[in-house]
Parts: C-alpha cells; structure tokens; sequence
C-alpha cells in the first residue's frame, strides 16, 4: 500500500462526502480510492467510515485518525511551499469561523479586503451566534468572545470588546430613561439567549463599582443583529457592542442608556486547533484581523475587567 495516496484519498473522501467525489478530484476510479481506504483500515485494525448507500460517516476511530492525517497531508504540502515562494503559500482552502453579529456588519469589509490581497486562498467563511466546535468542524481558525477554557485550541488574544446598554429615542421617551441600574427592573429589556449571566444584567462603572440587576426580558433571541434591529424598532433596552452601534449612536437613531454603567469588559479571541501545523496563510489571517480591528479602533480598555 502507498501510505500517502491512501491517506491522501481518504482525507478527500472526508472533504467530499464520498469516495466517487475523491476519485474524481483526485482523478483515479472510485474502485481504487475505496480500496485504499480499506487498506488503511485493514492495516490499522479498526473501521474508519460507517458506510451507508447514502452517505460516509466518520467513526470515532475515523475521526481522530482524519486530524492526524490531514495535518500530516497540510505538513508535507506546507514543506513544499516553504521553499517556494511566499504566494505560494497564501494558496488554498481557509475555513474560516465568526460569530454572525459581530461578521455581517464590519467583518465583511475585512474579508473582501483580504481576499482581494490574498487571490490564491479559498475562502470558506461560516458565520453563526451559536457556540461551534472548532475541531470537529475542521476550522482552521475561529473568533471566539469570552474566556477559553479547552486545551485543544491555540488561543490568541486580539482585544477586549467594550459593551453598553442602548435603547431607541423612541422607546426611551416612552419609558422614560433610567438613572440608576435599578431602574431596569422596569423597563422591557431585549435579552441575547446565549449569554452566561441569564436574566441577570452585570453592571461596572468607572470607579470599579460593580452589581447586577435582574431584569424582565420581552424578548429572547439568540442573534445580536436582530436584538440590534429590534432596539432600533423601539422595543426596548438591549446589551451592544460599542463598537457595532457606534454609527447609531452618532446619527441618534440609538441612545446610550446609564452610560456610566456598562457590562464588564469581553474578550475577543482568535483560535485554532492546537494540534495541527499552523499554515502562514492562518497566521497572516490572524494578524491583518488584529491590524485591522487596531485600524478600526474596535476595542476599549477603560473600564477595569471584571468577571461575569
């Protein structure tokens, strides 16, 4: 058995769904990718696909051996463009994770920049709100906002988020506007479902002062653009992004609300799967989003940190 064929078609396999899709990219018969598969597996005493009519499925086995594998493939591809030239390198597929509120609104900008530098890389951008395992999506990096507790993950530290309160003229001369981070209680406040401190609002202002309120949410959605677009419409008070509601700040379409108050400080992480070889075309993707989050002037270090 060639060692490096098998393990080439069967990462292609993986990539592809199926074993006819791997011949196909890899130009040889189906026939012969699944016969190298199979080798692996006789070899290795243990069954790497769960193979149905419709579809492969990874076995647990499978899946640690493909991590091994890919990286030992990504390895050998990233000795060749080490001595190549630097375009080189910045060629191919980069799998890419970011939370959705924070990407649809400035990050698109970043990505079309970087793109238009680097032509040669496949960009493969998945954007959600909600928690996505890196390693078992096969993501080459990630944002992450909050702290990081998993060994598996190469964590970089690319600023600390700043976070207010906001609210609609509107809704705002309704209600009347709040003066004390106890007046929550009474007003509707708009509430991201995913947040580790539930109906409960933590408050820091610039004397270190810390409390928190519980509040009575009149919606609960799990994306910040539309708690952001819902604020817009006037129904109430929600948690924001400095950064990201900056420009309805300025036109006054949003009001800061208790601006001496705010929500504890947030990390904001980039990470990568800590066992496999770090291509330059990750590393010079984390440090142009760091350039570019310095350009934009995205994070604040005011406020003294605090947990939630």
């Amino acid at each position: 058995m060639d060692k490096l064929s098998a393990l080439t078609g069967f990462v292609e396999s993986v990539n592809l769904g199926s074993f006819s899709a791997a011949a196909k990219q890899l130009g040889i018969s189906q026939p012969a990718v699944s016969q190298q598969v199979r080798s692996l597996e006789n070899e290795l005493g243990t069954r790497l696909f769960n193979r149905t009519t419709r579809q492969l499925r990874l076995t647990e086995a499978g899946e640690r051996y493909y991590t091994y594998a890919r990286d030992v493939l990504e390895r050998l591809a990233e000795a060749d463009r080490a001595i190549q030239s630097e375009e080189a390198q910045m060629c191919g597929p980069l799998k890419i994770g970011l939370p959705l509120g924070f990407a649809e609104t400035v990050l698109s900008r970043f990505l079309i920049r970087f793109k238009q530098e680097h032509p040669g890389i496949l960009l493969d951008v998945s954007m959600s709100d909600l928690f996505v395992d890196v390693i078992q999506e096969r993501l080459d990096v990630a944002i992450r906002m909050g702290e990081i507790n998993d060994d598996r993950l190469i964590v970089r530290k690319l600023g600390h988020a700043q976070r207010c309160l906001i609210a609609s003229p509107d809704y705002l001369n309704r209600r009347g506007r709040p003066r004390h981070p106890g007046d929550l209680a009474d007003h509707d406040y708009l509430l991201y479902k995913h947040i580790s401190t539930g109906d409960h609002v933590p408050l820091i202002n610039a004397q270190g002062e810390s409390l928190s309120v519980k509040i009575k949410p009149a919606m609960i959605v799990n994306n910040s653009s539309t708690l952001r677009q819902a604020a817009l419409a006037g129904l109430g008070i929600s948690l924001a992004n400095r950064w990201l509601v900056a420009p309805h700040l300025t036109s006054g379409e949003l009001e800061l609300v208790l601006p001496e108050w705010q929500y504890p400080l947030h990390p904001v992480h980039a990470v990568y799967p800590s066992n496999r070889f770090i291509p330059l075309k990750v590393r010079r993707f984390v440090d142009a989003l760091h350039g570019f989050f310095e350009e934009e002037g995205a994070f604040y270090i005011d406020l003294p940190e605090a947990a939630e």
